[in-house]
């Protein structure tokens, strides 16, 4: 009996961290051209098993292992103290729920191994940036050669949904529709209250840290897809950056894939948390997208009240906080909770 070729490239074959078990999984959701179709990518801190210590260094056979025994879905990050794990591409989110369960559950038996544990945290409590260390990968050593210091500390760990929208045009209107947004997407999946073994104050302090990074925060104002690409052309023909994947806004269209990206959120510390934010950014964002005729440009108003709404996310954490968004339209203030119920009308 002969396999189809075919068949063969739509499955991923591997062990489970104990080697006991044989995983073959799909990968045909990786060419999935359904619209609206979704994958999650989270970040987690490797920690020293029995102190809960950040990671300073840590070998390659860990994540070759991880690597092995996910399918393929987990790969080093910037800092060695760092793991990630991407999702194939689903159209259900209970799929989504059940397959990041698998990679929690994966990569922290093979963490076990070398006497580590994952956390799922947007900051490490009590990690000292000042001694991270890059990850031996070509990437992420020019990154820090050219960040440095800012490169060090690094140290955050951030959830991103990638959702398929075809048409590039209004892929890009999405994107600035959805800026005001964002602030709501951060408020709910704070999980960063700590820095350096100090309480920050806030619930959410990653991006306060993270922004030190050049090109990140809220996406410029720009009018169209064609500012956007004068921008993304000039960067790389001064060598400012070597191509898209070097803007790290909280939110981004690509080029290279047909989808938007939410980089905003802290890393849930909770599996059905993550779910349910991305299921909500999947539906706003599909709501836009199929109501092209209210995709107007983002007012350079629009964009100050977001990245002044940003501020009062860091102190978010719970739907009724006392802090209040700024909205612009009403010229009034709202609560996360009520921000959240209005979507739902």
């Amino acid at each position: 009996m002969r396999f189809d070729p075919q068949i063969l490239k739509l499955l991923q074959v591997g062990l489970t961290a104990d080697r006991r078990n044989l995983i073959i999984r799909s990968a045909a959701g990786r060419d999935d051209s359904s619209e609206y179709s979704f994958g999650i990518e989270e970040e987690y801190f490797l920690a020293d098993e029995s102190t809960l210590d950040g990671a300073v260094q840590t070998p390659n056979e860990l994540f070759e292992a991880a690597n092995w025994s996910t399918g393929g879905q987990a790969m080093r990050e910037m800092l060695q103290a760092q793991l990630e794990v991407a999702t194939n591409i689903h159209l259900d989110g209970r799929d989504a729920l059940e397959e990041l369960k698998f990679l929690r559950r994966e990569v922290a038996k093979v963490a076990s191994q070398y006497g580590l544990a994952i956390m799922a945290s947007g900051t490490h409590p009590t990690a000292v940036w000042r001694q991270s260390r890059p990850s031996p990968k070509p990437r992420y050593q020019a990154m820090i050669e050219d960040l440095r210091t800012i490169g060090h500390r690094n140290m955050l760990c951030g959830m991103h949904v990638h959702v398929q929208l075809p048409k590039a045009e209004r892929r890009f209107a999405v994107m600035q529709a959805m800026i005001p947004y964002i602030p709501l997407f951060i408020a709910l999946a704070t999980s960063s209250p700590f820095w350096n073994s100090r309480e920050s104050g806030l619930k959410g302090y990653r991006l306060a840290a993270y922004d030190e990074l050049p090109r990140t925060g809220l996406p410029e104002a720009f009018q169209s897809q064609e500012q956007y690409d004068e921008y993304v052309a000039a960067l790389k023909v001064s060598g400012v950056i070597p191509d898209e994947s070097y803007i790290w806004w909280a939110m981004r269209s690509s080029s290279k894939h047909p989808t938007l990206e939410l980089r905003a959120p802290d890393v849930c510390t909770c599996v059905d948390d993550a779910i349910a934010v991305a299921s909500l950014y999947r539906a706003l964002t599909r709501h836009l997208y199929e109501r092209p005729k209210s995709l107007e440009p983002l007012s350079i108003v629009d964009r100050a009240i977001a990245v002044e709404n940003l501020g009062h996310d860091f102190a978010a954490g719970n739907l009724d906080l006392p802090e209040m968004f700024v909205r612009v339209a009403l010229q009034n203030s709202f609560t996360v909770r009520r921000s959240v119920e209005a979507l739902n009308r």
